[in-house]
């Protein structure tokens, strides 16, 4: 590690939502907590040897997106039509390159065709075109993955049974609900989650990754904040790396990814505070969720406003700290 280096970091989160203890089986804490620290050491290896913060997050997320556990990758949930369709991000916070990825219904692990993009971003400054796509979507994207020899799997390799019951339980709650005319209410573990990470390397760069299967009965085609650069993903250089989790919809009109970096550098927030107020913005339109930031000193927020965030960082001895509950 060179001279003055920095302090390596990393934070991780599994999602947000309503988490309650006294529905959670002791194995299916357990696996999840097994998840979690997978998560966090298959990013720290990176950190340890030196590693790149854009490295150790995409590391860790795919690390979730190939646990069932996780709605990303193989977890993911199913929209309205039973299909999967899969979003991810991932930028860097210092050259501000970022790839981005939507509606995926064959790509193994959506955050390498999201890293592959921010690679391929990059082109001299006034060339024609300027750059390389950002965001990409579809069948578009996923041609592009199979052109660029990135995996593809049969859209069978997603299904899990509990995603499956989860979307059934919905959707028989909505025709009770059409035929008696009353509101139907179904909890947030139902519905959504997102997986995350976000670090800060030894050269003091910071990056960030998010990665989803979207909300369970989604309408098909529908995109949340996890690939809107800014809303549900975002790292800057000299503030911080910012992944969400939540209602998507609320963290792309809060922009609150871009909102936490934004208070530390024109408000002089530090980072628990820029997270806080950030997530707040959300909360006020009506949105409900989570986040993780870290920034340069390896400081880190892990503020969420509903029962439970499937969480984790490395402590300073190098040892994973994994949190569920309140």
């Amino acid at each position: 590690m060179q001279e003055n280096a920095a302090k390596p970091g990393l934070v991780i989160h599994g999602g947000a939502g309503t988490i309650d203890r006294a529905k959670m089986t002791p194995e299916k804490e357990k696996a999840y907590r097994e998840g979690l620290e997978t998560a966090l050491r298959a990013g720290w290896e990176i950190l340890q040897r030196g590693g790149s913060a854009l490295d150790a997050t995409e590391a860790a997320v795919r690390t979730m997106e190939d646990n069932p556990m996780f709605n990303a990758g193989r977890g993911a949930v199913f929209t309205n039509a039973g299909t999967n369709e899969l979003d991810a991000s991932t930028m860097d916070g210092k050259t501000m390159r970022a790839g981005a990825v939507a509606g995926l219904q064959h790509v193994k692990n959506p955050i390498l065709l999201a890293r592959m993009l921010l690679d391929k971003s990059e082109r001299p400054p006034h060339s024609d075109p300027p750059s390389g796509p950002v965001l990409m979507a579809g069948a578009g994207a996923e041609t592009f993955a199979k052109a660029n020899g990135i995996e593809l799997v049969d859209a069978k390799y997603f299904f899990t049974q509990e995603r499956w019951d989860s979307l059934q339980k919905i959707k028989k709650a909505e025709a009770e609900a059409a035929h008696s005319g009353k509101q139907y209410i179904i909890s947030d573990d139902e519905r959504h989650g997102t997986v995350g990470a976000a670090a800060v390397d030894a050269q003091g760069n910071l990056a960030a990754s998010t990665s989803t299967g979207g909300m369970t009965n989604k309408i098909a085609g529908r995109i949340g904040d996890s690939p809107i650069i800014g809303a549900g993903t975002y790292a800057k250089n000299g503030t911080c790396a910012v992944s969400c989790t939540g209602d998507g919809e609320y963290f792309i009109r809060a922009a609150v990814a871009h909102t936490v970096s934004d208070l530390m550098e024109f408000r002089g927030m530090n980072v628990k505070q820029a997270a806080e107020e950030a997530l707040n913005r959300a909360h006020e339109l009506g949105g409900e969720g989570g986040l993780i930031a870290i920034d340069k000193n390896g400081d880190f927020a892990l503020p969420f406003n509903t029962s439970g965030m499937y969480r984790g960082y490395m402590d300073a001895n190098g040892k994973p700290v994994v949190q569920i509950y309140k």
